[in-house]
């Protein structure tokens, strides 16, 4: 709890001072254009053809999984919730990962959303940015793709917030117990391959009808940030898939 709380309070300093460049500001774009690039072969040789093979499988399964993580990701939102001071939000938090990791079956039906708990995923970045904590300078970072200043902070802010990378990520530091890197990674992964099925089509069209696709991926991820942070359900002309997990 005390490095949480030394983390927090870095960042919020960091940010004050630090992270009130303008959005559009980029820190190492002929750098990030190069990464972009190799993100996206890997897209194209790897994650692409992963998630049209599990857009094959039958539909519960796919339902099912896109649960599981979402539920996952539910416990990320509850602290942030908290440090935003909104109690109804903790609360909905809880209760749906509650409801679905028991009568859902560890979370693989959305029995919460039928009984009204809809959890609004919440993150460290969004959390700084409702205490005004700019994006600072853009840039691509590998594998992980497009970040900011604040994202690329608050990411490994999470790791300390998140009592799911606590039991498995940070388990060895936390408990002193053998860590489960893979099941953190595993769920993780599992969560991106089911963002890109859902959004086949919507990747392929930006791919097609994108004069400079770097660009266009800049533009929806900090347009997807700031919905975030406002809770708006308004993200371009598309209707992308749950950015969230």
């Amino acid at each position: 709890m005390r490095k949480i709380l030394v983390l927090i309070t870095a960042i919020l300093i960091i940010g004050s001072n630090n992270l009130r460049a303008e959005t559009e500001k980029e820190c190492f774009e002929k750098v990030s254009r190069s990464i972009f690039k190799f993100n996206e072969g890997l897209d194209n040789i790897i994650i692409g053809p992963i998630s049209r093979g599990y857009n094959k499988l039958p539909e519960p399964i796919k339902k099912g999984t896109g649960n599981f993580t979402s539920n996952i990701a539910t416990l990320l939102s509850i602290p942030n919730h908290l440090l935003q001071g909104n109690l109804d939000g903790a609360g909905d938090a809880f209760g749906s990962f509650l409801i679905n990791s028991t009568f859902g079956v560890l979370g693989f039906a959305d029995v919460a959303s039928g009984l009204g708990l809809e959890d609004t995923k919440e993150d460290l970045s969004q959390t700084l940015g409702v205490y005004g904590i700019q994006n600072g300078c853009y840039f691509v970072l590998p594998v992980l793709g497009p970040t900011t200043v604040r994202d690329s902070i608050a990411m490994v802010g999470d790791t300390f917030l998140d009592p799911f990378a606590t039991m498995t990520w940070r388990q060895k530091e936390v408990f002193n117990r053998t860590g489960k890197k893979r099941e953190y990674i595993g769920v993780k992964s599992a969560g991106i391959v089911d963002f890109r099925g859902d959004n086949e089509k919507n990747i392929k069209s930006l791919k097609e009808n994108s004069i400079d696709l770097y660009s266009s991926t800049k533009s929806i991820y900090l347009q997807n940030k700031e919905r975030k942070i406002k809770n708006s359900d308004v993200i371009d002309d598309d209707e992308w898939g749950n950015l969230d997990n």
